[in-house]
């Protein structure tokens, strides 16, 4: 009786390990509905990308600064969720300089990069300068500010974790000490929790 009981006990341990998540959402940031232009000159909407996770950032091709290092962590992290057989998700960011980030001019950037597949990279413009600066304050409660001494602009170097809803659920450094394993576990997590 006592083999039993073990084995029923050993049992429900097992199936509880099953159902459980070590994935812990840490906010809770409804993105608002958006339609941008992307690289390739196609429209891109929130609703487009739902039911996708995707990884969401905020850049600009003249960066001087964080954004050839974030884009490249980016590029990193999706050859490791290559590497891990992983395909359902996106790469967005956000131009925070729409006005010199054409299509072209995000293609050409992007480009330069060893991007393992652009196809599931979204480089958006199409928008005012201000209008970025609200909606990353928003959706995302990210600075960005055009630099009244020059041509750059001032934001984060975050990199934001989006669920199949559109929620942000988790935000992690994009620069410098990036967990980039850590994205992959969670991105990897969030897709299939979703199946």
């Amino acid at each position: 009786m006592k083999k039993i009981l073990g084995i029923i006990m050993i049992s429900l341990m097992v199936l509880a390990g099953c159902g459980s998540s070590d994935f812990k959402a840490q906010t809770n940031w409804e993105i608002e509905e958006f339609e941008f232009d992307n690289q390739r000159g196609e429209e891109t909407s929130l609703e487009d990308l739902k039911g996708t996770v995707w990884l969401a950032t905020f850049i600009f091709t003249n960066c001087e600064t964080i954004c050839p290092p974030m884009t490249f962590n980016l590029a990193e992290i999706q050859g490791m969720l290559k590497d891990k057989g992983i395909e359902d998700y996106k790469i967005v960011g956000f131009s925070v300089d729409p006005e010199v980030d054409t299509p072209e001019v995000l293609q050409e950037y992007l480009d330069m990069f060893e991007v393992p597949d652009q196809s599931n990279w979204e480089l958006l413009t199409g928008y005012s300068q201000e209008y970025i600066s609200q909606f990353a304050e928003q959706s995302f409660k990210a600075l960005v500010r055009n630099n009244p001494n020059d041509d750059q602009v001032i934001h984060g170097s975050r990199f934001y974790l989006i669920d199949q809803n559109g929620v942000a659920v988790k935000n992690y450094t994009g620069f410098e000490d990036v967990p980039k394993e850590e994205i992959v576990i969670d991105m990897e997590t969030l897709i299939e929790e979703g199946k």
